[in-house]
């Protein structure tokens, strides 16, 4: 009796104490998935450090373009990760070689079924050996579930089966897209924390047919012909000052509550550089990287910089919260004024700067020269994964900003 209360205590003990063990994550490579429009499974892939200190890093995979994540938090068998800068975060339960959970966008009330699997390289699967190769330029029509439409510019790059690129519209590009074109049929995806797109199209050698899906709140039909000529109109163009008004002004609060306004002595004789934006918005993050690197190289105690930002958040102290977040993520020096909280509506936007026939595109650029006239303004933003597009667009700013300093 004695042996058998040993054995049965003993029994107890080393369960117990497996019990407590924790649940570690498999470090590599893992696919993640998110359920959008549909049903369909959105793809990506990243891959899972454990910096041996209790605490994880991820890079996160999406073609050229890698997004590394060090907001981790794992609690028993729950896990926490947080996007850099945007305010979407995992928030699921996990083994050591699965995750299961949601992607949530609190502000924009958005939830995505998530789920991740430890092991796999594949974004796709590939069905067989493809019939086309659609590298090259491709002029394309997107028609929204509900109603309207708007034209794209395919630009495209296919190595074997693999396939990587993006669309530009006139108010801005869909980023880095990754995927796979297999027997008659092409995929991209891309998942930045911001923007969970999905492509899905039917091929030939000069044609596509196919579906978009944004997150599970928007379902675009579109189609595609190979063009090698086509452009989108000048970005240039689009926004531009009403008549009867000669200067852009404003008066918004920084996150000190002042109140900062275009005419302020601390702006006359400067070149201004205005970004109409949001840290909602990946356009934006790509420009306001590229304005942070421009300052840093181009050091003028004449050129200034200028964000004004439109926010989802529903308060005050939460649209700050998130400014607060993107400048130090990001390094921004220059002021981030909050013009709206609440809502993104355009329309609202526009009728802040009244002087403005309409805001488009988040962002939108507004140069203003040294004696206070608007002498430029860019709709959209061409980012890196433009390419050429980027480098023109980089080129073209520089140039201009020398032409406006007197250099």
């Amino acid at each position: 009796m004695k042996h058998i209360f040993i054995i049965f205590f003993l029994c107890i003990l080393l369960n117990g104490c497996k019990d407590s063990e924790a649940v570690v994550l498999a470090e590599g490579i893992w696919l993640a998935e998110l359920e959008v429009g549909d049903d369909q499974i959105l793809p990506f892939n990243f891959n899972l450090m454990d910096t041996r200190n209790g605490e994880y890093v991820i890079e996160l995979y999406n073609s050229d373009e890698t997004i590394f994540i060090d907001e981790i938090k794992v609690k028993g068998d729950s896990v926490v990760i947080r996007m850099p800068v945007f305010e979407g975060y995992v928030a699921g339960k996990f083994t050591t070689k699965k995750i299961t959970g949601e992607f949530i966008k609190e502000n924009e009330e958005r939830v995505l079924p998530f789920r991740a699997v430890h092991g796999i390289n594949d974004r796709f699967k590939s069905e067989g050996i493809p019939n086309t190769n659609i590298s090259g330029d491709w002029e394309v029509l997107f028609k929204p579930e509900n109603g309207g439409s708007y034209m794209a510019k395919g630009i495209f790059k296919q190595v074997d089966d693999k396939v990587s690129g993006t669309f530009r519209t006139a108010t801005g590009d869909y980023r880095y897209l990754d995927g796979i074109n297999t027997v008659d049929s092409v995929m991209f995806s891309t998942f930045d924390g911001a923007r969970a797109y999905l492509f899905k199209a039917k091929t030939t050698d000069s044609t596509m047919v196919g579906v978009f899906y944004s997150g599970k709140h928007s379902k675009e039909f579109f189609v595609a012909k190979r063009n090698e000529n086509y452009e989108l109109p000048n970005s240039e163009t689009l926004t531009y000052m009403k008549k009867g008004y000669d200067k852009l002004s404003f008066s918004f609060p920084d996150s000190n509550g002042n109140l900062v306004s275009l005419s302020d002595p601390v702006f006359k004789e400067k070149v201004v550089i205005i970004q109409i934006m949001g840290t909602w918005c990946p356009n934006c993050l790509d420009e306001t990287k590229f304005l942070v690197d421009y300052l840093e190289k181009n050091s003028n105690e004449d050129i200034t910089v200028i964000a004004l930002a439109f926010e989802y958040a529903k308060t005050k102290e939460a649209a700050f919260k998130s400014i607060n977040r993107l400048k130090d993520r990001i390094g921004v020096q220059y002021p981030i004024l909050l013009a709206q909280y609440g809502g993104i509506d355009k329309e609202m936007a526009q009728k802040k700067l009244p002087m403005l026939n309409h805001v488009l595109s988040f962002p939108t650029t507004i140069i203003v020269g040294k004696k206070g006239g608007v002498q430029k303004i860019y709709t959209g933003f061409n980012g890196p994964a433009t390419g050429s597009n980027y480098d023109s667009f980089k080129k073209d700013f520089h140039n201009f900003i020398l032409q406006l300093l007197g250099v």
